[in-house]
């Protein structure tokens, strides 16, 4: 039985990948946020989001300028 001793080290192997690349994405996450929208302070990747954000949410305000986050 040659490749049930195969099977059982790529079982292993399997097993050890997937336990690393399991865990929390929560540093992930707040890295990619950077920007905040000001009246309801949910968190954008980017301006462009924020300005679609406003144009959805928030309708009768401005979005603001780049420059302010």
């Amino acid at each position: 039985m040659t490749r049930g001793k195969q099977k059982i080290e790529a079982q292993r192997r399997n097993e050890e990948k997937n336990q690393k690349s399991k865990g929390s994405q929560f540093e992930a996450r707040a890295v990619a946020l950077k920007v905040s929208c000001p009246i309801c302070k949910a968190q954008l990747a980017n301006q462009n989001q924020l300005v679609d954000h406003y144009a959805s949410k928030h309708p009768r305000e401005n979005p603001p300028a780049s420059g302010s986050q």
